[in-house]
């Protein structure tokens, strides 16, 4: 018996002390959160921001700490790190109120990066579990007509982009014909230039085919009718003879 008192009061022993560390985190992280908000009045964003983490490495739970720091990463225009704690707040959150401003600040969060649709959802939410709050009214409306304005300009880039596109297939077919066009050109005149080459070699004297022995008839026949030339220019020549007298003496 005495061993299982022991056992239960050593794990009394051990809860109190585990509270009395949870109170005193607690109270440290209090002080923290209102050095961040100080911080974070005096526009000192970054240094609220640590002030924050700190206060949540004492308690990781600690809401008002998670909210303030999505506030502080806000103001620092890093809203892809403070859309992610609104979106924690806002899914666990039990009060209407506390939805409603988490909802709020995510949807601003959005309109800083931009993200319009998300944005107009989220001041819908926050709508939703507030919706007497104007200023969230008012974001709501401004949203939607960014969003309008978003989708008309996608729109009117990508009928630009498409004209671009178009534009340019038509210049590469043109472009391809031109090249087409200019190698058919120079095809046409190889093509003209071998035929005035074959053209000037036909006109051109054809290379002896005769063989030899017709060669040497042929000579012989040429030197027979050279020599029945020669024999009538000598039967026409008037032989040179000069009359001679004797002289009477």
């Amino acid at each position: 018996m005495r061993s299982k008192i022991f056992i239960l009061l050593y794990f009394i022993s051990a809860m109190v002390f585990a509270q009395q560390n949870d109170a005193s985190n607690q109270r440290k992280a209090r002080t923290l959160l209102r050095d961040g908000n100080e911080l974070y009045q005096q526009k000192k964003y970054a240094d609220a921001e640590v002030a924050y983490k700190k206060a949540l490495e004492k308690n990781t739970t600690y809401n008002k700490a998670i909210y303030n720091l999505g506030n502080a990463l806000y103001q620092q225009n890093r809203s892809k790190e403070s859309i992610q704690l609104f979106e924690t707040i806002a899914k666990n959150a039990k009060e209407n109120l506390v939805k409603a401003e988490a909802f709020h600040n995510l949807g601003n969060s959005q309109m800083q990066a931009k993200s319009y649709a998300p944005a107009v959802e989220a001041y819908k939410n926050a709508l939703r579990n507030n919706s007497l709050d104007e200023e969230t009214r008012y974001n709501l409306a401004l949203a939607q007509k960014l969003l309008k304005e978003q989708e008309q300009n996608k729109d009117q880039n990508k009928k630009d982009q498409d004209k671009k596109d178009d534009q340019k297939q038509d210049q590469d077919k043109k472009d391809n014909k031109d090249n087409q066009d200019k190698k058919d050109d120079q095809q046409d005149k190889k093509d003209q230039d071998k035929k005035e080459d074959q053209k000037q070699q036909q006109q051109q004297p054809q290379p002896n085919k005769l063989s030899q022995q017709q060669i040497e008839q042929l000579l012989e026949a040429m030197n027979k009718e050279e020599n029945k030339t020669q024999k009538k220019v000598n039967a026409q020549k008037i032989p040179n003879q000069s009359n001679k007298k004797e002289k009477d003496w």
